[in-house]
């Protein structure tokens, strides 16, 4: 999978789906646009029909490519009232390393009262500085033969993520907003309330770049990459006493063959898990992610050193050209 149900025994951070994120993607929407898409809730409405309230769900631009974040898009939702939810969305400049429950900068607001979409409509906000945001109720963009992975990587091509859908944040921006320089690291997290210390947040799940905690991790290890800075995921400490770089390096020498010195060098690319893209240049995974990206494909060519090309799944055929880009909900 992407990053659904990344805890231990396919289940949500703190098990709650409204925060499990379960993909992102960045790509050109415009010549001077780009599109930063968010999603979460799989198997949406299954388990939870709304965005959490009191959560805030973040995506962060490393403009200097230190693996710190410099600039943060927070999505904040009101509580649902009926079948009424709205969002905020500011933009923070950071002055340095962030913590976990920590929101640094000063937030300068970019759309204010959006309404979430709950049907097959999708409800368009305008902002501040030129901006277009959507929340709400969508199909579910990633395509998967995830039976076959968990088969012991023996694909059929069925597809398990047709007809599923998630609750997405579709945020378009004007280039000017990333910062100086077209080169960029993005990713995205949620952060909830503590349970014995409401007002300060806890980081719950993070994303870079996809299937990167489902393959490489494993058991609790897969919360504590949940909860790891980029900036420290190399040298953070598993379960198991070893790093997650070694831990990469040891998953890449089982599953492709690759020599010691390979699989290191192949983890160095891996970690810190963040997705870099140059919006100057053509995108497509690995520069950024588009929607009909076959990340899968390209991720499993790498981890098994050419032994297994494809699950033979294509993209879906319902998306659009249009934002926010998404299909309409499977109903």
């Amino acid at each position: 999978m992407a990053d659904h149900l990344d805890a231990p025994g396919l289940t949500s951070p703190a098990m709650d789906t409204r925060i499990d994120i379960t993909d992102h993607y960045l790509f050109r929407a415009h010549k001077h646009r780009t599109a930063l898409v968010l999603n979460v809730n799989p198997l949406a409405p299954t388990h939870a029909d709304e965005f959490r309230s009191g959560a805030v769900y973040e995506t962060l631009v490393d403009t200097d490519g230190d693996a710190i974040p410099d600039i943060a898009f927070r999505y904040r939702f009101t509580p649902k009232n009926g079948d009424e939810q709205f969002a905020s969305v500011t933009r923070a400049e950071l002055p340095g390393q962030v913590e976990d429950g920590h929101l640094y900068g000063e937030e300068r607001r970019l759309v204010d009262d959006a309404p979430v979409s709950f049907g097959s409509r999708a409800l368009i906000t305008h902002g501040h500085h030129g901006v277009k945001f959507f929340a709400g109720f969508r199909s579910d963009p990633f395509f998967f033969d995830l039976l076959g992975f968990l088969n012991n990587f023996k694909f059929t091509g069925s597809d398990f993520f047709a007809g599923k859908n998630v609750f997405s944040i579709v945020l378009q921006v004007p280039n000017e907003l990333l910062g100086e320089s077209s080169k960029i690291g993005v990713w995205v997290r949620t952060l909830v309330p503590m349970m014995m210390q409401p007002d300060h947040l806890t980081q719950a799940d993070q994303m870079g770049r996809p299937a990167i905690n489902t393959v490489f991790n494993h058991g609790n290890d897969k919360n504590t990459f949940n909860v790891t800075q980029p900036a420290d995921q190399r040298s953070a400490v598993t379960a198991s006493g070893k790093s997650f770089l070694e831990v990469f390096a040891s998953e890449l020498e089982a599953l492709g063959g690759y020599s010691s010195a390979q699989a290191k060098a192949t983890a160095e690319v891996l970690l810190p898990d963040i997705l870099t893209f140059d919006y100057s240049k053509p995108d497509g995974y690995l520069n950024g992610r588009r929607l009909q990206d076959d990340v899968i494909d390209i991720s499993l060519n790498l981890v098994t050193n050419g032994k297994i090309t494809g699950d033979g799944v294509g993209p879906h055929t319902d998306y659009s050209s249009r934002f926010p880009f998404l299909g309409t909900p499977n109903v």
